[in-house]
């Protein structure tokens, strides 16, 4: 039996249209409509994860702000404590100069003395208490 060109086309549409629908029936219609609505509740539950993940990370970085702002309050308080204590020691220095500058050797022994006792003093009060 010989096809002729008409047949050869008819063929291959027909061909074309029954890929077209192949596994669509009754059953295979309300598969993919339940496969969708599988796929949104996943998607539903995926998304609630989510959001309580970045819920989670919002109160992570709200408690990380709150413990940055507690540290650079401690260490505001100690450069300002180190700022006092540079202004103390500079005054202490500027002593030192003015007694050195001084030749008089009893008033140098006379302030060596005082620390090496005060040295020794607090060295036996660390040491006994």
């Amino acid at each position: 039996m010989a096809l002729n060109n008409d047949d050869c086309c008819s063929l291959e549409h027909r061909g074309n249209r029954s890929a077209l629908f192949d596994g669509i029936e009754e059953g295979g219609i309300r598969a993919t409509v339940y496969s969708h609505d599988v796929n949104d509740h996943d998607n539903e539950k995926a998304l609630d994860g989510l959001h309580d993940r970045v819920n989670l990370l919002r109160t992570l970085t709200g408690d990380i702000h709150e413990e940055v702002n507690s540290h650079n309050r401690v260490l505001d308080g100690m450069g300002n404590d180190m700022d006092a204590s540079r202004g103390t020691m500079s005054g202490t220095m500027d002593r030192f100069k003015s007694v050195f500058k001084t030749k008089s050797s009893r008033r140098t022994f006379t302030l060596a003395s005082t620390f090496v006792v005060l040295f020794l003093v607090v060295y036996f009060l660390m040491k006994f208490i």
